[in-house]
């Protein structure tokens, strides 16, 4: 007998190597799907006879077949049971932020996705799913019957097998954007049907390779009649082959969605207590913390020692009489980015003796603050009979660039008679406030948020010198010299910047704007509900308050005397007409808000809540940029943290390459949380949280200076 060479025995055990790597990459048995019909919005009476229908296939056609409306199926561990999923009819928010990451791991690990009907009336909030499925529901009109084309592809038999015109009866989609790059099997002739709004390319049913996976979407199957038409089924049934695809087990190996860490290994580290009214905090390089606290104190927290400390205090205007309390006080501060060697520390503060509110820095050094060293660098005039609306936050970009927010300093309540000292029966009504009438001033944002001219509503960015004076960097809205602007305004259109932060890898520049009081719309004569913003700006621009609000919705031009409407304002060519305007008429185009919502359910980031609202915005985090032992999970690299004074919640931002928003989902959703003022990320790459504590203008018990911690599986 001829012996085989070694490079014949080596070739060969290749080969059968490789035959059985194949075979075991294949599942046991025969394939399995999941049925998902969980809806939170319209509920379609043809779901019990889509089920029954798909199971009847699966015993034609050899799967098996699970029925659901349970999320809690949708966890790694059962989800890799199954070679495709099928959402027959789902609607709105069917599933939770951590369901939502299993199941994108799912698909990137090769699993399969059918879509039917209103699966694409789904998770509108989560831009991943929308591209999954193709496309997202918009309207439709009545059902009718229509001509559907059906186009020929050699990767689907049964596109052969139809009539080229298939006409039948069903509920027809309008889309609010067709899908792209899909591969599409049917689309409807318009011409055929009443309420088509998608043109002469309006798909109904496609398919493509997405993320991995794979996905098959029909608009088709409103009707309980569908479910029991051949054609139908046969095409379903091709839809759930393909989704099945070799029925091959998931690779997780390839998968780039992280899971979402279990919340219960987070919790809040007391540091100190006792704080009385704080505003905002500073992390030192060796996590030292100073805090500024709202009548003039700086507090010290020691992180070696432990030991919370009074160190300073500045002279401020914090109420207006011994019943009346304002806004103001002592409101921001920030290290410099170079304080090991220069200890220069920034404040922004209200003194008692001016009616300004004022940028400083001060000398910072071994437990000293020396109220001697400070440097005016900038002050803003401010009317102190208005109470509200400060702003303060301060914060550098990676260029050293400081930035610092101002409020808008105009009265957002009713406006009082004098000699009744009731409201007048024309007012604000929480709307925006654009009374320019001699002796209302106050209650006119076109002199200030919306004034070129006035560095009140604004996030100013400047450029610090080594002697305490700035300059103007490149970039802000005017050029100096710009006649009826102010040079150090790099946005504009704000009317409370309460809380900044800047993405030190981007540059972009995100704040929370708290918002106006209108609890309902009022269009016809006044202009949109009030809305609280999240906003990212990646250049210098006007947020358009307090012409516009949340995505650009305007208000009306309105005649305080007569209480007579005028017509909107135009967010692409605002112009603020104020007799109190001494800027420009003309304003550069206003910018949407990046995130929006109102006092009730926000129907866009229903996640949100409702109820009182003071919106702000914490760090971009990035997990490269800390030490391993004490920074948070890779889960939360380049996400944007989030926060809301008054609801008590953090909420996590993803994003994709494009910084555009992806997700929004909870941080901590089970913490005790009480009105969070500020957030920091430290050094060592914790979260440090400052709370106000739930009672205003007073020594809360329950305020408090706290270190997020994590705690690490030994895996990590």
């Amino acid at each position: 007998m001829k012996k085989l060479s070694i490079e014949t025995i080596v070739l060969i055990s290749f080969i059968i190597g490789m035959v059985l790597t194949g075979c075991s990459n294949h599942r046991s048995g025969p394939p399995k799907i999941l049925i998902y019909s969980k809806t939170d919005g319209y509920r379609h009476k043809s779901i019990p006879d889509g089920i029954k229908a798909i199971q009847k296939l699966g015993d034609q056609h050899g799967f098996k077949v699970t029925a659901t409306e349970n999320p809690n199926m949708f966890t790694e561990d059962t989800l890799r049971n199954y070679s495709a999923v099928v959402f027959l009819n789902t609607t709105h928010n069917v599933l939770n932020f951590k369901q939502q990451a299993d199941f994108k791991r799912y698909i990137q690990a090769g699993g399969g996705f059918v879509g039917i009907h209103s699966a694409s009336d789904t998770e509108y909030q989560w831009p991943w799913y929308g591209k999954l499925v193709g496309a997202y529901f918009k309207d439709h009109p009545k059902i009718q019957q229509a001509d559907l084309k059906v186009h020929q592809d050699d990767n689907f038999e049964i596109s052969t097998e139809l009539p080229s015109t298939w006409q039948r009866t069903d509920e027809w989609y309008n889309f609010r954007k067709p899908p792209h790059k899909v591969h599409v099997l049917v689309s409807i002739d318009e011409n055929s049907y009443e309420g088509g709004e998608n043109g002469s390319n309006h798909p109904l049913v496609w398919y493509h390779h997405f993320d991995g996976g794979r996905s098959f979407y029909m608009e088709l199957g409103h009707t309980k009649a569908s479910y029991s038409e051949l054609n139908f089924l046969d095409l379903l049934n091709a839809g759930i082959e393909y989704a099945i695809g070799d029925n091959k087990k998931l690779n997780y190996e390839q998968v780039t969605q992280l899971r979402v860490p279990s919340q219960d290994r987070f919790s809040k580290k007391l540091l100190a207590s006792s704080l009385d009214q704080p505003t905002e905090m500073t992390i030192l390089p060796n996590l030292d913390i100073l805090v500024t606290m709202r009548k003039g104190d700086i507090k010290y927290y020691d992180a070696s020692t432990e030991d919370f400390t009074k160190v300073g205090h500045l002279d401020v205007f914090y109420r207006r009489s011994k019943s009346k309390h304002s806004n103001m006080g002592l409101l921001g501060i920030k290290a410099d980015p170079d304080y090991r060697k220069n200890h220069w520390i920034y404040v922004y503060y209200s003194p008692a003796d001016t009616s300004v509110d004022r940028l400083s820095r001060f000398k910072f050094q071994d437990g000293n603050f020396d109220s001697g060293s400070e440097q005016i660098i900038l002050e803003v005039p401010t009317n102190r009979e208005v109470c509200c609306h400060t702003g303060g936050s301060i914060a550098f970009d990676a260029d050293g660039n400081l930035y610092v927010s101002t409020g808008d300093n105009t009265n957002p309540g009713d406006e009082i008679n004098p000699k009744t000292g009731k409201p007048y029966p024309i007012n604000l009504h929480g709307f925006a406030p654009l009374d320019d009438r001699p002796g209302f001033e106050k209650y006119d944002d076109g002199r200030a948020a919306g004034n070129t001219n006035d560095l009140r509503g604004k996030i100013l960015r400047i450029k610090m010198n080594s002697d305490g004076s700035y300059e103007i960097p490149d970039g802000n809205l005017f050029e100096p010299g710009t006649p009826k602007t102010r040079p150090e305004i790099y946005i504009m259109g704000d009317r409370n910047p309460y809380r900044i932060s800047i993405d030190k890898h981007t540059g972009y520049l995100y704040w929370g704007e708290v918002g106006p009081d209108a609890n309902n719309d009022s269009l016809k004569t006044r202009g949109p509900r009030g809305y609280d913003e999240i906003n990212q700006a990646r250049k210098a621009g006007n947020f358009g308050w307090p012409f516009v609000i949340a995505d650009n919705k305007p208000y009306r031009h309105y005649n305080y005397a007569t209480g007579q409407s005028g017509a909107f304002y135009n967010p692409e060519h605002p112009v603020n007409d104020s007799r109190n305007n001494d800027g420009l008429d003309t304003l550069p185009p206003a910018q949407p808000a990046f995130i929006w919502y109102p006092y009730a359910k926000s129907e866009i980031y229903p996640l949100l809540g409702d109820g009182g609202r003071t919106s702000m915005a914490g760090p971009v985090y990035y997990t490269d940029d800390y030490p391993a032992a004490s920074r948070l999970p890779e889960y939360y690299d380049g996400k944007f943290f989030i926060y809301d004074w008054i609801r008590d919640w953090i909420m996590v931002v993803g994003m994709n390459d494009q910084e555009e928003l992806q997700t929004i989902e909870p941080f901590m959703p089970n913490g005790d949380f009480h009105h969070i003022i500020d957030m920091e990320a430290g050094p060592d790459g914790r979260l440090y949280l400052l709370e106000y504590g739930r009672a205003w203008y007073t020594n809360n018990d329950d305020d408090g200076l706290y270190a997020i911690e994590y705690r690490r599986r030994d895996s990590e």
